[in-house]
């Protein structure tokens, strides 16, 4: 789900009226949209994704073109040489190919609206009652935060706008909502029985079907929340031959703040820098793995700083365009990247081969 900015209705310091379970769900959804239509803080982070086939490591950076995406180890093994080339060379095809970049940009905008959409459809698809409590911990909700648990069944009179919310029709389980922060912190939902998609033609969903999102503040200083956890285990059928399966767990983890309008040109420079990092690394062995991780916190302040240096330069050239007294073109960001010690951790390749949805 697009659940990953900072939440714009503050309930923290109020006193919270008792309120129907329903009503809070409305409330809580309502400021769930609110963060994910102000996407305004981007992030670097990790994501190890398991499946039955295997596992694959990925560092993604949001920029305000597009979700930069790297793989960086398979079945926890750092990459070959040439599938680490074969990385970069996808990367710089769409830093040179600006209509696939657009396309890019097009399909996961369209993830998120599909996203909403279920998000929207929430209080209405089902009926909640009170199932107890728990308390918000690292990356499920903000830790030491009251969590309401919510039971939720089908909503009979519910009838879906379109075949996006037609899922939750076969849908119960459990909503954690923070309280406090009013977010979702967690939704575990099971199909209770077969969904179908034109009366079967276009395709089912299995009953026993599995789903698990977990999200929470990123404990980054300013508020932002987001996605920590993804478990997807669905089965079925397209256009009724076609086997559908879905298996997979996915952790999102090492999140760190990036400067606003990072463009998809800078963040692949980035994941391009942590990856040689991360190379090095490894081929120094174990015993220089503390003085790695050392060198990489300094190498993330070093370039942190220099990524806002340099986007301050920008800005200021944007404003007196007329002058050339702030020249910062891109082969001047590799050099600053170069000059530190290690580099930050990112992950990448967007939407293809992920099953993260896109920031809010």
């Amino acid at each position: 789900m697009a659940l990953s900015a900072m939440t714009t209705i503050s309930a923290q310091d109020a006193k919270t009226p008792e309120m129907s379970p329903g009503e809070l769900v409305r409330v809580t959804v309502a400021n769930e949209v609110a963060a994910a239509n102000h996407p305004e803080i981007l992030h670097m982070f990790r994501s190890h994704r398991k499946t039955p086939k295997g596992s694959q490591t990925r560092l993604y950076v949001e920029t305000k073109d597009a979700l930069a995406a790297m793989l960086i180890a398979i079945n926890d093994q750092p990459l070959t040489a040439q599938q680490q080339k074969a990385e970069t060379d996808h990367l710089a095809w769409l830093v040179n190919t600006p209509d696939q970049l657009r396309k890019k940009h097009a399909r996961e905008k369209e993830d998120k609206e599909r996203t909403l959409r279920i998000v929207k459809a929430l209080p209405d698809a089902f009926r909640y009652e009170y199932a107890g409590t728990e308390t918000g911990a690292p990356g499920l909700g903000e830790a030491g935060n009251p969590l309401v648990k919510l039971k939720f069944t089908s909503n009979l009179a519910y009838s879906p706008p379109t075949r996006v919310e037609q899922v939750l029709e076969g849908m119960q389980g459990d909503l954690l909502i923070d309280t406090r922060a009013r977010r979702i912190a967690k939704i575990d939902g099971t199909l209770f029985r077969e969904v179908t998609f034109g009366w079967g033609i276009i395709g089912h969903l299995d009953k026993g079907g599995h789903f698990l999102v977990k999200q929470g503040d990123l404990e980054l200083g300013d508020g932002a929340w987001g996605i920590t956890e993804l478990s997807l285990n669905v089965t079925g059928k397209i256009l009724l031959f076609k086997s559908l399966n879905m298996v997979s767990d996915e952790t999102l983890s090492d999140f760190r703040k990036m400067p606003e309008n990072l463009t998809f040109a800078q963040a692949v420079e980035m994941l391009k820098a942590e990856q040689d990092r991360l190379a090095h690394q490894h081929s120094s062995g174990p015993a220089s793995s503390g003085a790695a991780d050392r060198s990489a916190e300094d190498s993330a302040v070093i370039q942190r700083n220099c990524l806002l240096t340099i986007q301050e330069a920008s800005s200021m050239r944007f404003r007196r365009r007329r002058s050339r007294r702030f020249p910062v073109p891109l082969p001047a960001f590799s050099r600053c990247l170069a000059s530190a010690p290690g580099r930050l951790p990112g992950d990448a390749r967007g939407p293809e081969g992920s099953s993260r949805p896109p920031a809010g």
